[in-house]
């Protein structure tokens, strides 16, 4: 996913082999978890924004005609660390919030052309991402740095992103908290940030 045309290929083959794309699910990507002043090399950065950002980028480029002819689905699975910066996160949020902006402008730009877009913010969910992801010197983190308690399970979230695909809806954000973040973050901006500091992992 972080190389042009390693997408362009996959989207052309797909479109070869099926004759036609309906759905586009942008769900690939690569997590990370430092303190900002923890890291020692950024190359990550920049790989993580290439995965989680430029890979959706290039996968929908090359996927939009065949979506257009086909009147189908773009989504993009995002995250609510691309609503709300989360500390440790300081590679991952950002990749994200892009993800989710590309989108959301995306989706204006399509208007009328038949193609919908349909953007899911889950919270913690219980894969192993985050224990494969980056760690402060580049390698594999190896543990999670959040509280993982009360993860959804994967199940769940697959549930939920397709119920929100079949209805064509703009965007799903998939926990209680994470709609009730959305309006505190308007009204006490300081109370998300000390939430958001609570849900890291305590050792």
């Amino acid at each position: 996913m972080s190389i042009e045309a390693d997408c362009r290929s996959f989207v052309e083959r797909a479109a070869r082999e099926l004759g036609r794309i309906d759905v586009l699910v942008n769900n690939a990507g690569v997590s990370g978890h430092a303190l900002f002043e923890e890291v020692k090399d950024f190359a990550w950065y920049e790989q993580m924004m290439r995965v989680n950002y430029f890979g959706s980028l290039w996968c929908t480029r090359y996927a939009l005609p065949y979506l257009k002819a086909s009147r189908g689905l773009l989504v993009a699975v995002c995250s609510l660390a691309g609503k709300h910066g989360i500390p440790g996160r300081t590679a991952y949020s950002p990749s994200k919030f892009a993800q989710a902006a590309f989108f959301e402008a995306l989706r204006i730009e399509l208007r009328g052309s038949g193609v919908d877009v349909t953007v899911a913010f889950p919270g913690v969910v219980s894969t192993d991402i985050r224990l494969h992801g980056y760690g402060p010197d580049g390698g594999a983190a190896g543990r999670s740095g959040l509280d993982e308690r009360g993860a959804m399970p994967v199940e769940e979230c697959a549930r939920l992103i397709a119920g929100a695909m079949q209805r064509r809806q703009r965007e799903l954000v998939m926990t209680a908290k994470g709609k009730l973040g959305q309006w505190m973050k308007l009204v006490a901006p300081g109370l998300v940030d000390r939430i958001a500091l609570a849900a890291l992992r305590k050792d």
